[in-house]
């Protein structure tokens, strides 16, 4: 059975590229909003420093690894602090 796969104009080309590239960009953003909605919501102040940090990042596992810790965190300073043992 084959898989149909949908074609666009522009598919394979620098269009497409600049699609994708836009959606791994907001992925990124979306990501970086939740690990500081959730420090918000638990009422964690989040200095300066690290809300630029977390804004500026640019890797979808680094993010996800802080959107992690963001659920545990007794301080937005420790997201980035990497447990003992790794």
């Amino acid at each position: 059975m084959s898989t149909y796969r949908l074609r666009f104009p522009g598919s394979g080309t620098i269009i497409e590229e600049a699609i994708l590239r836009g959606r791994a960009e907001g992925r990124k953003k979306v990501r970086a909003e939740d690990i500081l909605r959730v420090l918000r919501v638990r009422g964690i102040e989040v200095p300066d420093a690290v809300r630029e940090r977390v804004g500026s990042c640019v890797d979808l596992d680094v993010l996800g690894t802080w959107l992690d810790r963001a659920v545990t965190v007794g301080s937005a300073d420790e997201l980035f602090v990497e447990p003992a043992g790794t």
